[in-house]
């Protein structure tokens, strides 16, 4: 029986003869069929990745030159393009929809050699902590099936969870990835804001989304991140910077200086258990070296209303696209003029939290309200980013809680929301200020689920955030 592990290792066994991509890809088909009642995919292209796999094994075979994924299966979040495939965000609005062109992201791992398994389900428009708000239904946490997986992302985290496949693809535009890598126990890294392109990511919130990496390991998730990485001629916000090679410096043992907020470890909200056992790291991380400081951040409270201010109000743009005129759900209610054309389409193809949201960003932007609160909320992350500067012009990383709790119960916060958006007190910091944010699971809850810390450095240092991260991992070993 096949047991993933990581990317070098599966090389290996592909190199030795061992096992053949085929082999692998129908061993992933049946763990998602095993796994179907987790809801994590909402499609899967068993067909197509058969015959990928098969021409990967006769190329290998024949002396090919291989790619730096050869064989390795990939689910990609169902906002992410891929050309002549399902395309719907998790949403009615977009029932039925093909996607005319791949993202950016998917390219690169088609020229790498990679087997792209399914599309994985999401909350709608990726609007959500909880993987509660799809047209699809709940996806389930695999390491308790009456818990949710985190969101939006959740069914990307669990088809990592779960062994569904080797990596996959979320975004993150306020903890998408991370919250859901710290529900699921895995790694979820979300990078600097450009450093991925976005071409090809249905846009949610422009000025904050990301793409962002599920993984089991800190060296498979750097290998994904040196793929996907780097410039793009259809994304004029990505970076042009180079992209370092990030998995060939991980074992680099450096000692750095942590930064952590004791706002954060003192919030009502955290769990005690959580509390403790970051406390807990700050001292094992002392122990080996390195610089662990207290620091006080006054902008806590400001930050989970600046954040929702600021995306319904680009949430409330970027949605205004679907009307249901070229392409999507249309409704079959006679309308007499094109305003209840356009309110029938988006009354019945959006679904609830979605409609919330372009509510409370429509409201933001509108005449009277806009210098009250859109304008203000700039200012805070103008000032967030002015802040968070300074603290790295000091030190290297900022140590967070990922979440106030482990994964709750399915249904928990579904009838409140402002509880549910207060649970992304942590995670929203790094999209704000635009800077990169890793997840790890470093430690179990007395209640048997896995929660881990996050990890944040300053723009564009992927490289030392994903070295620091290795030690972390191996020091919790």
């Amino acid at each position: 029986m096949f047991e993933y592990t990581s990317i070098d290792q599966y090389h290996l066994a592909l190199t030795q003869g061992k096992i053949s991509c085929t082999d692998v890809v129908h061993h992933y088909l049946a763990e998602i069929e095993k796994c179907k009642h987790l809801n994590a995919f909402v499609h899967v292209f068993a067909e197509e990745a058969i015959q990928k796999a098969a021409a990967l094994d006769k190329g290998r075979t024949s002396g090919n030159t291989t790619g730096k994924l050869h064989g390795v299966v990939i689910a990609i979040k169902d906002v992410i393009c891929y050309k002549d495939h399902p395309l719907t965000a998790a949403s009615g609005i977009l029932k039925n929809f093909t996607s005319l062109y791949s993202a950016t992201a998917v390219e690169k791992f088609l020229q790498e050699e990679a087997i792209i398994i399914g599309v994985c389900n999401c909350d709608e428009f990726a609007m959500g902590s909880a993987n509660e708000n799809s047209v699809y239904g709940n996806v389930l946490n695999a390491m308790d099936e009456t818990r949710v997986p985190g969101g939006s992302s959740g069914g990307s985290a669990v088809a990592v969870q779960a062994g569904l496949c080797m990596i996959s693809l979320g975004s993150d535009t306020g903890g998408s990835v991370r919250q859901p890598a710290d529900f699921c126990g895995i790694v979820g890294l979300k990078p600097t804001y450009g450093r991925i392109s976005r071409y090809g990511l249905i846009a949610y919130a422009s000025s904050f989304d990301q793409i962002g990496i599920f993984a089991n390991s800190v060296d498979d998730a750097s290998k994904v991140l040196e793929i996907v990485a780097g410039a793009d001629e259809y994304d004029s916000t990505v970076s042009p910077k180079p992209v370092d090679k990030y998995s060939a410096s991980l074992n680099e043992n450096k000692k750095f200086r942590f930064a952590y907020f004791k706002e954060t470890l003192e919030n009502p909200s955290l769990d005690t258990e959580i509390a403790d056992g970051i406390n807990k790291l700050f001292e094992e991380i002392k122990s080996e070296g390195h610089e662990v400081t207290a620091l006080s951040f006054e902008y806590l409270d400001y930050i989970v209303p600046a954040y929702y201010i600021l995306t319904t109000a680009e949430a409330s743009s970027n949605l205004s696209r679907y009307d249901g005129v070229r392409y999507g759900y249309r409704s079959v209610k006679p309308s007499t003029d094109l305003t209840e054309f356009y309110k029938h389409n988006r009354s019945e193809g959006f679904g609830k939290e979605v409609k919330r949201r372009i509510m409370l960003g429509t409201f933001v932007l509108s005449t009277g309200y806009y210098d009250a609160y859109f304008t203000k909320a700039q200012k805070v992350r103008r000032k967030l980013v002015e802040k968070t500067q300074l603290v790295f012009n000091e030190f290297d990383f900022i140590l967070m809680p990922t979440s106030p709790s482990v994964a709750f119960k399915i249904g928990e916060k579904t009838n409140d929301p402002i509880a549910m958006y207060l649970a992304d007190i942590y995670t929203v910091f790094a999209n704000l200020t635009g800077i990169p944010g890793i997840s790890l699971p470093l430690f179990k809850h007395s209640n048997g689920m896995p929660f881990g810390i996050q990890l944040m450095a300053k723009q564009f240092n992927e490289l030392s955030l994903l070295q620091a991260s290795h030690q972390l991992m191996e020091l919790k070993k």
